[in-house]
């Protein structure tokens, strides 16, 4: 398929295009670092994991007890 447009405005295309994905990639390495920022997201999440963390403990302190406590 022959194309009738002239070169310059070719280049400029795919210039304009290599710009745009550039862009993209910038945009998605700095989501990615902000999605994977692992104090960003504890200091987010504390409470409900320090909530779990103590149920979970209460729940296994429970029953290791209750193991040597039955008759």
């Amino acid at each position: 398929m022959t194309s009738h447009l002239p070169t310059e405005v070719l280049e400029a295309r795919a210039a304009d295009q290599r710009r745009r994905l550039h862009n993209s990639v910038v945009e998605l390495r700095s989501r990615l670092r902000e999605t994977l920022d692992l104090r960003k997201a504890a200091r987010q999440h504390l409470r409900p994991a320090a909530g779990m963390a103590a149920l979970v403990g209460l729940f296994l302190g429970y029953a290791f007890t209750g193991m040597f406590t039955r008759r």
